[in-house]
């Protein structure tokens, strides 16, 4: 069973994605989730405080800061934006694909775990994730 899910994004930050997923799996098997993109990532994250998302964010924007600080002078690829070759070193850096058990229809996932898209560019996107359950 396959299916893709369309992510809207409203610039950087991460956006979870777990109730849709869980609207559709079934049964028992293996869920696979596969993000089609190269300046986003797959996660999975604590969901129960909101102050993890925001460490998580100010970490990488820190580690990865944008093409016009002078930390990063060295970067060739920058004439789609300040935001663009570091979202792919931070894609690169990151899963772009999950996979997750199904067991009664439910994921096995921990108490406190979600599944998030974490956007990496500045600017709105629809990423599509692609969702494959093998059971």
């Amino acid at each position: 069973m396959q299916t893709t899910f369309t992510i809207p994004t409203h610039g950087q930050g991460l956006y979870e994605i777990t109730p849709r997923v869980a609207d559709w799996v079934t049964g028992d098997g293996l869920l696979t989730l596969f993000l089609r993109h190269t300046s986003a990532s797959l996660l999975i994250l604590e969901n129960a405080d909101p102050e993890v998302q925001t460490d998580l964010r100010a970490f990488f924007a820190r580690l990865v800061p944008p093409s016009d600080h002078p930390s990063m002078q060295y970067l060739t690829h920058t004439y789609e934006g300040p935001d663009d070759m570091p979202a792919h070193i931070k894609a690169a850096l990151l899963p772009v694909s999950v996979s997750i058990p199904v067991s009664a229809g439910r994921l096995a996932l921990g108490r406190w775990q979600g599944i998030y898209l974490f956007e990496h560019r500045d600017a709105p996107h629809r990423r599509e994730v692609v969702a494959h359950l093998l059971g």
